[in-house]
Parts: C-alpha cells; sequence; structure tokens
C-alpha cells in the first residue's frame, strides 16, 4: 500500500472530529490533499460531524470541484440554514463552472428558495430545470411542491401536483398542508377523500386545518376516526379547543394524553395566557415542572406573561429563580419578559436593576424599561434613559415612542409629549399608528383638553378605535362634559354594544352632574341589551394565594378580623383629619350611606387585610380592575403615614406608590 493511499483509507474508517481534522493537516503537509479532498468534504458535511466552515474551506481548496462537489457544499449550506449563501454558490456554479446542474443540484437549491420564501427565483429556477431537461424529475418536482406549498403558492402548487407522473404519499400529503395552510380546507379535504393511502401526517393535517377554520366539531369528527394518533394530532385538537374558548374541552383532552410533549405543554400555558385565564396558565405551568418537564424560552416567557397579568411579584420572583438555576440568560427575549414582568408587578426598582445587568442591551430591552417606568409615572428616568439609548447608537421603533408618549401622558407634560410624537414623525420617520394617536388622545384627555383632544381624532388618517374613544369619554367623566362624553359614548357602543365600560363611565357622568333620570335610562338600556357591570375588585398576593375583594365582601376567611381592622383605620383616619369625599360615591344615596360604601371600598379590604398579614416593613401591593377613585387615593396617602408602610397600586390605568403621605402620581392620574 502506498504512503499517498492511507490517508484515504483512514478516512474511509474514522468518524471522529478530531481524527478527521488531523488526517486533513497532513493531507496538506504532504501534499496529498486534491486525492482526498471530496471524501473529505463529504464528512465535513455530513450532519453528525457538521462543520460548515471547514467543509467550505475543504470546497474552496479543491482545483476542480465536480458536480458532486458542488451539490455536496450547496446543500450543506441549506440544511445549516444558510439558504441565502447556498444560492450564490448556485449562481457561482451556473458562471463560473463548466460543470452544469443535475438532478441533485436542483432539489437542495429550490428547497433553499422554500426557506428564504424566494418564490421569484424558484421560478427561475423551475425555468431553468424544465429548459435543461429535468423537469420531469420526481425530485424536483417533489421540492417545487414543497416550495410552493409551504410559500402561499397553493395553485402552482396544484399546476405541479397535477403534473406528476407519479404521485407519492408525500406529494399528497404536501399539497392538503398547502390547502391548509392557505385557509381553503374544502379542497384539503376532497384531496384527502381521493388519497389512495393515508398516514399520520394526512390525518394530523386535516384535524390542524378544521381546527385552525374554527370548525371544531369536525376537526373532533376526525380526530375520533384517526387509526393512530401522536402528540401533534392532540395538539392539533387542543390547540382548536383553546382557539374556540371552550376550555373544559381543551383541558379534558390534555389531561388524556398519554404523551405530553414540550410543545404541548408550551400550548396549553400560551392558550390560557392568549385567553388571559392567568391563573390557568400558571397552574400548568407549576404541574409541568412537577413532571420534571424543564422550560424553554417560549415557557417562560407565557409564564411571566401570567404572573404580569395578575401582577404576582413573589411569583415572578420565584420564575427568575428558576431561570438563574438553570442557565437561562437575559440578553434576548427573556430580559424583555422580565423587565416587563418586574414593572407591570409593581417593582420597577428590581426591572431597572435587571435592564443595568444586561451587558448587550437591545432595542427592545431599551424600550421595554422606557414603557415600564411610563407605566409607573417616571417620565424624567423614561425621558432620560430615551437620550441614553440614542447616545449609544440605536434607533429607537414605534414602541419606544409609546411608551415615551404614555410617560408624559401619566406625569401631565403635555408639551414633551407632543414634541415627541413630532420627533418620531419628522426626524426618524416613524409613521404613527392607531396606537400613537391614541397615546396623544389621551394626553390631551388627562389634562382636560378635550376639544384639542377631539381634534386630533377627527384629523387622524385611520378610522379611531374604540380605546381611543374610550380615552375621550374617561376625560369627559374626570372634567364633566356631558356633551362631549355623549358623543364619545355613541362612538364606542357603535364599535362594541357590550362595552361594558363605556355604560359605566356615561352613567357616571351623568350621575356626577345630577342627572339621575339619564342614570336610570341607561341602566334600563343594559338590562335590555344584558350589559353587565364588571365589580370593583382588588386583589394581593400572600402566602402563594391571590385574595380578591369587592365591595362590601365578607366571603374572606378573615372576614372578622378584616373589618375590625377597617374600623381601626376609620378612627385612625378620622384623627388624622380625613373627611370623606361623598362626591365620589355616584349612587342616589344618603351621606351616610355613601359614606359607608366609601369605607368598605374593595381596595380598602385589601389594604387591611395586608397591614394584618404582611410584616412590617414589606410594601403592601394591591391590583385593582378599575380606575382608584378621589376618596380611596387620599385615604391610601394617610395610610401610609398612620402605618409607616408603602403601598403599591396598580390601577387600570398606572401604578401608584404610596410612601409618607405621598403618591408617585403627584394627585395626576
Amino acid at each position: 500500500m502506498s504512503s499517498s493511499q492511507f490517508p484515504f483509507l483512514l478516512l474511509q474508517i474514522s468518524n471522529c472530529p478530531e481524527e478527521i481534522k488531523q488526517i486533513h493537516a497532513s493531507t496538506i503537509k504532504t501534499g496529498s490533499f486534491q486525492r482526498i479532498s471530496s471524501r473529505l468534504l463529504s464528512l465535513y458535511s455530513n450532519p453528525k460531524i457538521g462543520n460548515l466552515e471547514y467543509a467550505r474551506s475543504v470546497f474552496d481548496r479543491i482545483s476542480e470541484p465536480n458536480s458532486l462537489c458542488w451539490n455536496t457544499i450547496i446543500k450543506c449550506y441549506v440544511e445549516n440554514n444558510y439558504s441565502q449563501e447556498a444560492l450564490v454558490l448556485f449562481s457561482q456554479l451556473l458562471h463560473e463552472s463548466f460543470i452544469l446542474p443535475d438532478s441533485f443540484t436542483y432539489p437542495s437549491v429550490i428547497k433553499g428558495c422554500g426557506r428564504l420564501n424566494a418564490i421569484e427565483e424558484g421560478k427561475q429556477i423551475q425555468g431553468l430545470a424544465f429548459k435543461c431537461g429535468f423537469g420531469g424529475d420526481m425530485f424536483v418536482q417533489s421540492s417545487l411542491l414543497s416550495l410552493y406549498s409551504k410559500c402561499g403558492e397553493i395553485d402552482l402548487a396544484r399546476t405541479v401536483f397535477d403534473k406528476m407522473s407519479s404521485k407519492d404519499l408525500v406529494s399528497w400529503n404536501c399539497l392538503i398542508a398547502g390547502y391548509v395552510r392557505s385557509g381553503d380546507i374544502g379542497t384539503a379535504r376532497e384531496l384527502f377523500d381521493q388519497m389512495p393511502e393515508r398516514d399520520l401526517f394526512s390525518w394530523t393535517a386535516l384535524v390542524d386545518g378544521y381546527s385552525k377554520s374554527g370548525k371544531v366539531e369536525t376537526a373532533r369528527e376526525i380526530f375520533d376516526l384517526m387509526p393512530e394518533r401522536n402528540v401533534v394530532s392532540w395538539n392539533a385538537m387542543i390547540d382548536g379547543y383553546m382557539k374556540s374558548r371552550d376550555f373544559v374541552t381543551a383541558e379534558t383532552l390534555f389531561n388524556k394524553m398519554p404523551v405530553k410533549s414540550l410543545v404541548t405543554w408550551n400550548l396549553m400555558i400560551s392558550g390560557f395566557v392568549f385567553n388571559n385565564r392567568f391563573l390557568d396558565a400558571l397552574s400548568v405551568f407549576k404541574a409541568m415542572l412537577k413532571e420534571d418537564v424543564k422550560a424553554n424560552d417560549s415557557t417562560l416567557v407565557s409564564a411571566m406573561s401570567a404572573v404580569s397579568g395578575l401582577g404576582l411579584l413573589e411569583n415572578g420572583i420565584w420564575i427568575r429563580s428558576y431561570m438563574d438555576k438553570n442557565g437561562f440568560g437575559y440578553d434576548g427575549v427573556l430580559g424583555t419578559s422580565l423587565i416587563d414582568m418586574y414593572s407591570k408587578c409593581g417593582s420597577i426598582e428590581s426591572a431597572l436593576s435587571v435592564f443595568h445587568s444586561i451587558s448587550r442591551k437591545k432595542l427592545g430591552h431599551w424600550s421595554t424599561i422606557i414603557v415600564g417606568l411610563g407605566l409607573h409615572g417616571m417620565a424624567k428616568e423614561a425621558l432620560e434613559l430615551f437620550e441614553e439609548m440614542k447616545r449609544v447608537g440605536l434607533r429607537p421603533h414605534g414602541i419606544t415612542f409609546i411608551g415615551l408618549l404614555n410617560a408624559c401622558s401619566h406625569a401631565g407634560k403635555i408639551e414633551q409629549g407632543l414634541h415627541y410624537f413630532q420627533l418620531m414623525v419628522n426626524e426618524h420617520g416613524i409613521n404613527p399608528t392607531v396606537e400613537h394617536y391614541g397615546c396623544v388622545v389621551d394626553l390631551l384627555c388627562r389634562a382636560g383638553q378635550l376639544e384639542e383632544a377631539k381634534n386630533v381624532i377627527d384629523k387622524m388618517p385611520m378610522e379611531p378605535n374604540e380605546i381611543i374613544w374610550m380615552s375621550l369619554l374617561s376625560g369627559c367623566r374626570s372634567y364633566g362634559n356631558v356633551d362631549l362624553g355623549e358623543f364619545a359614548a355613541k362612538h364606542v357602543i357603535e364599535l362594541d354594544p357590550m362595552a361594558t365600560g363605556c355604560y359605566v363611565l356615561l352613567s357616571n357622568i351623568y350621575a356626577a352632574a345630577g342627572l339621575w333620570d339619564q342614570v336610570s335610562e341607561l341602566r334600563k338600556v343594559m338590562k335590555m341589551e344584558g350589559v353587565m357591570k364588571d365589580p370593583g375588585r382588588s386583589s394581593i398576593e400572600y402566602g402563594g394565594e391571590i385574595h380578591s375583594f369587592v365591595v362590601g365582601d365578607k366571603n374572606h376567611h378573615q372576614t372578622k378580623d378584616i373589618y375590625s381592622k377597617l374600623e381601626e383605620m376609620k378612627i385612625r383616619l378620622k384623627s388624622s383629619g380625613y373627611i370623606p369625599d361623598t362626591t365620589q360615591v355616584l349612587l342616589c344615596l344618603g351621606e351616610k350611606d355613601k359614606e359607608v360604601e366609601l369605607a368598605y371600598h374593595s381596595e380598602r379590604l385589601a389594604i387591611a387585610f395586608g397591614l394584618i398579614n404582611y410584616e412590617k416593613g414589606k410594601p403592601i401591593r394591591v391590583m385593582k380592575n378599575l380606575r382608584v377613585c378621589n376618596d380611596c387615593h387620599v385615604v391610601t396617602k394617610l395610610l401610609s403615614i398612620i402605618y409607616s408602610c408603602e403601598i403599591i397600586v396598580r390601577d387600570n390605568r398606572r401604578f401608584h406608590h404610596f410612601k409618607n403621605g405621598l403618591c408617585s402620581c403627584r394627585d395626576y392620574w
């Protein structure tokens, strides 16, 4: 055996990356590289070894690469998700080589087009393949079918399918999946019924199609007929029930699943989050961890969204601890979610701490902390961070400006808010969305500039949504403008006849103006339309549980102690000079009854619970679903002095940090 044959024989039996690199180095030294270059290229391109950098290095050193070498390196780039580079290589093959593409080249290149959604390039390659005599090749046709199906060109996919001389199961499935993706479930079903044979993919594609098109019952009929099911089939069915808001059936199926994958757990958690079932989402997340299933980024993002929705700081701290123990970093979307979670749970200090701990901050991190600071009324800090963000060379996007505008709105900085709106358009070239206009309307309405807000709405280039009209209506409630309030309410009801908040705000406007006949008429309309008023509800976290209260609530197991504490609070408030603001009770009651009504507002019950159970010095955090009334705002400021504690309240507008008799909102909310 000659010495030049020895490296080749070694490569035939070697599959160890380090050994292959050693042999590679040896051939360069001995001058035998060209003889074994094709074998080296094949080994480096093997997914089990997977070294694209070395594969390209070998390819570039081959003096005259043959068709096998070109096909190998092009396929290697596609399989490693570098399809753009694969297309560049294909272009070089056409223009710089004497080698012609063959039946192995085209399928790889077409697959690359599919991954890039490069339809026009795919069409050109199809034309070239037909011109060179490969139009009837089964593998070329299959790759074209896959390209057009996945990229939404279903008519072209059907044309390719109909011309195929031999249709295998994969081809049928590919076309069915294409019709499902395009929303044509009827044609997908016709193809399914025509199939000479079906496999698990065929059945699952149809179940998924009916589920996504909202025809859950039909999907269930097919699901029940399936000869076998895998985790994907179960997931498709559960997802269908989640999207149709049939949570009971979704949970039932979930519990019946013989094997649950991480995707399944994530599907349930994200489904509950999407439908604002935050407690259920957290429950599934905790059950998943008990099953020793390790969470991934998607799981944690959904779990933190659930925590954010509930404002459960203790749960949020626990999730962060889990992340740290399991080596999750904060550089990407997890850092953004963590900042958002802390902001929405009332711990802006922790949100800032996470933000400052991230060494390589992305635009998402900056925008999220700016939004969080705005939510807490910390406009000065938000604007300072915005300027710092620009100094480090990051260009803001639309969400950044939503955070800035909200910060200005919550702090009453009207001129600065309008300045940043103009800056967004004129300097950064960002076209305002309906959300940006909503921020400007809210900014003006909070400051009582209602006519100016209406002018902004009138000049918007798009139709105002319900949120914008509700902002105007809320401003009318705060500043007692009956006529404009009726005008805004009319538009809200046109967009959403069941908008409970609209009826409540309009009723409050009438009541504050003493128009009790209109209040009575409005309540009749609400009853007739089946519109139910959302009760004011305040929640507080303690002992790993959420304790919720409504006005005058007596259902809690500590009710006796809570009401005893309320009496104590009442006495101490009176000693501090507190006089109830009965104008905040928009009911036709006597003064004494109004005082009683105020004393038992939901946030006061929650605060009383916190004073009983929280250790001294720990902030009391209350989440409220409605706006804090003026009287409760005054009371909470006084309680922060009387009991020497910090009280943090999140209402449906913003955060209020009460400490030493002051509120972070500076009485502007």
